[in-house]
Order: C-alpha cells, then structure tokens, then sequence
C-alpha cells in the first residue's frame, strides 16, 4: 500500500479523497495549521497531494496573504519533499491561472494571464514547483475549474438554494459555457496520476460543458419540483451594470478542453455531468 501525504484534509476535495480512498493508500496528513515542517518526518512517503490553500475570497484578501498560503508554504513542502526522498508532487491549481471568463477555450497549453491575486499566487507556484522538477522528484499540477459534489459551499450552493426556494427566475435562454468537475471525476484524475507519476500540467473537467440555463434545468429536475424562466427586459445589462461579478458567472463562458490530459493519461473520467448533479442533489457522493 503506497504511502501518501495528503494537506487540507479538512477540505471539500480532501474529505471526499480520504473517505473515497482510504482502503487503497496509506494516507498520512499534515495541516500547516496544527503541524510544523520543521518536524514533518516525510522519510517513508511517495507521494504529497497538496491541496491546502487560500482560495479565492469574495471579501478580498491581500497578494501577501495569498503568496504565504498558496506560493510560499508550497515551495517549502516541496523542497522538503524534494530533500527527503518524495517521488512525486501532486499540487491543486486553478484555470484562474490563464485568466477570466472568455470566448476561448482553454487547453493544457494556453498562455496564462491571471487576472487576480488568487491566480497570480496560483501561477507563481506552479512555476517554482516545475523548477524543481526532476527524474526523481516529478511534479504533477492539476488545474480544475469550479469543483462540485455533495456538501459543496460557494456558488454551485446558493445557486441550488436559489432554485429551490424561488419558482420564477429570468435565467432564460442563457447560452454560455462553462464547464465544471464533478468531485468524484477530479480525484479519480488524482489516482490515476498516484498511480502513474507523471510530471507536467494536467486539466481536470467534466466530459461537456453546459450552460447555466442548462445547470439550472438539471437541478429543477433532481429537485423535483417546476421552475419557470423567463426573459426580462435589460436584466441581463442592468445585472452587468450593478453586480458585474455575478453577471459573469452567470453569462459569460469559461471552457476547458482537458481531451490532451486525457489522451496522456489514458483514462475517461466515472461520471457524467448529469450524474454528478444527481448525486449533489440527492445528498451522495460516489
């Protein structure tokens, strides 16, 4: 049985990763929180997932606080880990590395141009993680965009609360694409590369990208209840005018193309989108 470390256990990915694996790797944990590198003993681990970090906060934090977390507390782990004979690396990023919502999709290979703090943070360790990159210490990044399941917090939640409690929304003939991960496809992506041990940069993504008249369609449906959309006159730019953030969540396009990962790899992700929804909805994870 593989020996792993695994950081922010505690986590939406990390609680599912233990539960979902335990039986299958020895996991060890590590929290910078409650632990200490200085005495982080790594002498019998294979591999570290790293997946502690500062996320993107609606309330703003600063490009110091971002950098301690998400660049700084990083490179240490990984130069121990280098140090103490790890072989392999695997660390959660972001797409907000390349940069916004856009008309393009995004691949492996795209340019990176992070808009915000949170990506910049993101990108400079991804590029510090690949200098340390070698035959014997392979870094693995995983760049994933919205992440859900069962339990998860943020947008996907309050766009379940708002479905389920309102009956009428003018969320009509929203044309967009986004795609999104489904929890159980993005840690079957981190087993295959447990298993592998590549380096290099890999997208974790569902099979297809939907639109939010699409996503909110399929929560109606698991929810099992009627939902009406309609079209309002200038909702759309008095939205864009008032709440800009929000608009572009709702309306604009942020598409990957992870079928490079994929090919690599050699492997498809478990579920579907649909069946990814189904089980947030019905309160499972698989």
């Amino acid at each position: 049985m593989k020996n792993i470390l695994l950081t922010g256990s505690s986590g939406f990915i990390g609680t599912y990763f233990k539960k979902k694996y335990v039986d299958k790797y020895n996991i060890n944990l590590f929290s910078f929180l409650n632990d200490t590198l200085e005495e982080l003993d790594l002498s019998a681990i294979e591999t570290i997932i790293h997946l502690s970090a500062l996320v993107h906060q609606m309330g703003g934090a600063t490009k110091e606080e971002y950098e301690k977390i998400n660049l700084k507390q990083t490179i240490e782990l990984a130069k121990k880990a280098k140090e103490s004979g790890v072989n392999n690396f695997i660390f959660m990023s972001t797409v907000k590395v390349y940069g916004e919502e856009t008309d393009t999709v995004y691949s492996e290979n795209s340019e990176c141009n992070p808009k915000d703090e949170y990506g910049k943070s993101k990108l400079k360790a991804e590029q510090e993680l690949q200098k340390l990159n070698s035959d014997s210490f392979k870094v693995s990044i995983i760049r994933t965009p919205i992440v859900y399941g069962y339990r998860v917090k943020a947008n996907i939640k309050n766009l379940i609360s708002l479905v389920s409690k309102v009956p009428l929304l003018p969320f009509s003939d929203i044309n967009n694409r986004r795609s999104m991960v489904y929890i159980g496809n993005l840690c079957h992506l981190i087993d295959i590369i447990l298993e592998k041990q590549p380096n290099g940069i890999f997208l974790a993504s569902d099979d297809k990208s939907i639109s939010t008249t699409q996503l909110i369609k399929i929560i109606v449906k698991e929810l099992n209840k009627k939902m009406y959309l309609i079209k309002i006159p200038f909702f759309k730019e008095i939205l864009k005018l008032l709440k800009p953030s929000f608009y572009k969540r709702l309306y604009e396009s942020l598409e990957v193309d992870n079928s490079k990962t994929k090919i690599f790899l050699d492997f498809e992700n478990l579920y579907s989108v649909e069946d990814g929804i189904k089980f947030m909805i019905k309160g499972k994870n698989k």
